[in-house]
């Protein structure tokens, strides 16, 4: 699961020497104070990574998806699809932009249905954001082509699925503008932090300015006396957690791998009994989730009791659905829009979504589906 299972005396090593390097902090300027500019090696780095033509790094994964929204045009009173089983940043970014979100029920892979994305796009339709929820794909690449005939925008929200591919190309790079959360539950962590992919200039140019107050940097001028020509916000990176970042992403080859070897043994005990959540053909998953299906009340709580024995729990589903469904989020939505999703809901509440810990030995994990296996999914 996440990247702060690994953090060690590397992380430590490179924010002490930060700070040996003159400690400067902020993304820009200080030439004489500084020895290097982490944030834009971060960047680069992430580029040749994903191989993406441009990355932006942010502050956190809700500001990579505001300034993309800002960046692919959208304005107040434009509709925003997006889906119902979703953390609430996305429906925040897009109400934020002053936009409208529709909402769409996800499918048993708990992503974007794609048939009912298909009803919901009308002419005020701008973009449209599907989800790789909890470490899969969406069905992205059909999504895109039914945007594609529309004339709408794909934004890929890839902040719960970084290190996942579709066939060869990594998840958050299949759209024309992906975002990544490097939040501490996330594959990899800054503390806090996001980032931005495209291969548009325009959007890549439009998000560095938007997300630092509009300045354009231009080279030639110190930037007390910088140009700019749109207004912005501060979403900036810090260089600690670029540093920190710089040493996360190292170690994601690691994580996956591991990742694979504990969601192997889940899946080889547990398909037998329990209906699996389906993989996307041709997809390969970050596997830092694991994601069955149980219906029955007494047999779910059995299970539940087991993954806390195990000192394992769950990862928000059960334990975090009101913060992960539409429904619930009558605060920010109408009612009739929060009630769309009762089918979502009742979906959600099937599931069993179980974290992958590296830290923790591939035979307690094998411990824990024999013991779960032994239950019957009895409907």
């Amino acid at each position: 699961m996440p990247g702060f299972e690994l953090i060690d005396k590397k992380e430590k090593i490179a924010v002490n020497k930060l700070f040996s390097e003159g400690g400067i902090l902020f993304a820009h300027g200080f030439d004489n104070l500084r020895k290097n500019y982490h944030i834009r090696e971060f960047e680069k780095q992430n580029q040749t990574f994903f191989k993406s033509k441009y990355c932006l790094a942010v502050s956190s994964g809700t500001a990579a998806i505001k300034v993309a929204l800002m960046s692919m045009g959208v304005k107040k009173g434009d509709h925003v699809i997006t889906q119902a089983f979703n953390f609430i940043a996305t429906v925040e970014a897009i109400l934020d932009c002053g936009a409208i979100p529709i909402i769409v029920n996800v499918d048993k892979t708990l992503n974007m249905d794609v048939n009912e994305l298909k009803k919901k796009i009308t002419k005020k339709t701008k973009v449209v954001i599907p989800v790789h929820m909890l470490g899969a794909s969406a069905n992205i690449e059909e999504i895109i082509k039914i945007c594609k005939k529309k004339n709408i925008r794909v934004l890929e929200d890839n902040c719960e699925a970084v290190g996942g591919k579709l066939k060869n190309k990594y998840l958050g790079t299949v759209a024309e503008v992906g975002v990544f959360s490097f939040d501490f539950g996330k594959m990899i962590t800054t503390g806090e932090g996001g980032l931005l992919l495209t291969d548009n200039p325009k959007v890549y140019k439009y998000a560095r300015e938007y997300h630092d107050h509009g300045h354009e940097n231009n080279p030639k001028l110190p930037r007390g006396k910088d140009t700019r020509s749109i207004f912005g916000f501060n979403y900036r990176m810090t260089e600690m957690q670029a540093v920190v970042g710089k040493e996360q992403l190292k170690k994601l080859n690691y994580l996956l791998k591991e990742n694979y070897k504990r969601y192997h043994i889940l899946d080889k005990n547990l398909n037998k009994n329990f209906e699996i959540r389906p993989i996307l053909k041709n997809s390969k998953p970050n596997y830092d989730t694991f994601i069955f299906y149980c219906s029955n009340i007494l047999v779910r709580k059995k299970i539940l009791e087991i993954l806390k024995k195990n000192h394992v729990g769950t990862k928000n589903l059960p334990d975090a659905i009101k913060w992960h469904c539409t429904f619930f989020w009558d605060h920010a939505l109408s009612k009739k829009t929060c009630n769309y999703s009762k089918y979502t809901k009742e979906l959600l509440n099937t599931a069993i979504a179980i974290p992958i810990l590296v830290k923790k030995k591939i035979s307690l994990y094998e411990k824990i589906s024999k013991e779960i296996s032994f239950l019957q999914n009895k409907k």
